[in-house]
């Protein structure tokens, strides 16, 4: 996203602070954890991103504390990152892969994707799809796993079975924006969402947005906290279609 698009979701992220600082990431590290084939594109900038297959990359490295990051691709729906984050609080990065849709939420014929990634087992994050609505005034979360000392804003909202799984949800507001967070109630390394019921349950059944709303982007990645040492993070694949 552009920086405007950063600061906005960073406002979400973070309590007390801004967005990150400038920070020293070390050039010399970080890709020697990449796939021995090689990327088309890699980048340890803190704002690193390029456009392949439809799809925007961003290393985004936005978080107070951050230590080094580097993302590589093979296309815009495979590629991984590499991350050595102090085991401190609060997010430090979000490396993600964008799909624009442009579509309002009555508008949309389906929402779906498929997913298949390899996370660790260590560490603090989580795997989401992170979706807005054009003026990012709403944001929607759906965490497919999540790892260590993480946890969503807001309050319970109870539990639904939506889009092919069943979620516990959390309704809050980060003072910038709304906040609808789906966590799956078991991890899941692979596997497809239909995002378009979701997108109606929370719209038209609980009312909680309007269903003219225009859904802008569809991101894809890893919510990171922690990854003392240097963890690594695979989009083995990744596929967003709407119609």
């Amino acid at each position: 996203m552009e920086r405007d698009t950063m600061a906005k979701s960073a406002l979400r992220k973070i309590t007390t602070a801004l967005l990150a600082p400038a920070m020293a990431l070390g050039a010399t590290v970080g890709l020697a954890s990449a796939p021995a084939s090689a990327a088309v594109w890699n980048s340890c900038d803190q704002w690193g991103n390029t456009s392949l297959n439809g799809y925007t990359l961003y290393n985004n490295i936005w978080g107070s504390g951050a230590g080094s990051q580097c993302v590589w691709a093979n296309s815009g729906t495979s590629w991984g990152v590499w991350a050595n984050h102090p085991n401190t609080g609060g997010i430090k990065s979000y490396p993600n892969s964008k799909k624009v849709i442009n579509k309002t939420i009555a508008s949309l014929g389906s929402l779906t994707s498929n997913y298949n990634v390899t996370v660790p087992s260590s560490g603090a994050y989580n795997t989401s799809y992170d979706i807005w609505d054009t003026d990012y005034d709403y944001e929607i979360m759906l965490w497919v796993n999540y790892n260590g000392a993480v946890g969503p804003l807001g309050t319970s909202q109870g539990n639904v079975t939506l889009g092919g799984h069943t979620w516990s949800v959390y309704k809050g507001n980060n003072g910038a924006n709304e906040v609808f967070s789906f966590l799956r109630t078991s991890d899941s390394s692979s596997g497809s969402v239909n995002i378009k019921p979701i997108l109606t349950w929370i719209a038209g059944t609980k009312g909680w947005m309007s269903s003219s709303e225009t859904i802008g982007d569809v991101q894809f990645g890893y919510e990171i906290t922690s990854s003392s040492g240097g963890l690594d993070f695979v989009t083995n694949n990744l596929a967003v279609s709407s119609s």
